[in-house]
């Protein structure tokens, strides 16, 4: 069995990636059982051997660069990361380095060129979409031939926002639009892949790849904050060897 998503996608075979599931770790209770984050109050213990499972289970070249995700649109340059720091996305051109982030119903995007010269690891929560953390991210890799993966997120069909949600999308493009259905009064479903696609599109990218997944309604794969409140969370990692 494994633990982990491999992203279906055409990357050079010198990029590697992947998603770690709620599976094959140590972790208790509603952190069972692979939780890797430090912020939810899971036990440090746990958390620490559950990283080294997934260090030894993806055959890591070194331990993942973990961010402090504070739904910014900040993007750092991994290999310049020597201690936590707030971000919400990572880059890096650099072999052996490992861009990681945490979600549990946000969206992880993963990002590489067709040389397999630059990567990227974004956490896409809604106000970072918003407010340009896949843009700002992209501006720091100017490559050409871009390609995105969508990781697992909250499925168009269990995302509930107010009608203030969309009007600042809608605001922002009429094309976001498209991405939001009516749901009930002053709510809609808002589908979060697609509002990604819109946005990595209008960016230039144009192989996007993933996108069906539900954290919400795979209760056996994957954290969902959203449906659990306190839980753990799932690691996305993209490096180049």
């Amino acid at each position: 069995m494994t633990h982990w998503i491999t992203p279906d996608w055409p990357a050079p075979a010198n990029i590697h990636a992947a998603t770690s599931l709620r599976t094959g770790g140590v972790s208790q209770g509603e952190f069972s059982s692979l939780n890797p984050a430090v912020h939810v109050n899971d036990k440090l213990q746990h958390v620490f051997e559950n990283r080294l499972r997934i260090k030894n289970m993806l055959a890591l070249p070194a331990d993942p660069v973990w961010l402090q995700q504070t739904h910014s649109v900040q993007a750092v340059c991994a290999d310049l990361v020597t201690d936590m720091v707030a971000a919400d996305a990572s880059y890096t051109a650099k072999r052996n380095v490992v861009c990681t982030v945490l979600t549990a119903d946000c969206l992880p995007i993963l990002v590489c060129d067709a040389q397999g010269t630059m990567i990227a690891a974004i956490h896409g929560g809604w106000r970072g979409l918003l407010n340009g953390i896949i843009e700002n991210t992209l501006d720091k890799i100017p490559s050409v031939g871009l390609m995105a993966w969508l990781g697992p997120a909250i499925g168009a069909q269990s995302f509930v926002v107010g009608n203030d949600v969309r009007n600042v999308f809608v605001s922002k493009s009429t094309q976001f639009a498209s991405a939001f259905k009516d749901h009930s009064q002053g709510k809609y479903l808002a589908d979060i892949y697609q509002i990604a696609r819109i946005i990595l599109a209008k960016a230039g990218v144009q192989q996007i790849y993933g996108g069906q997944y539900c954290t919400v309604t795979d209760k056996d794969r994957f954290y969902s904050y959203r449906r659990d409140g306190q839980t753990g969370r799932m690691a996305s990692m993209i490096w180049k060897i």
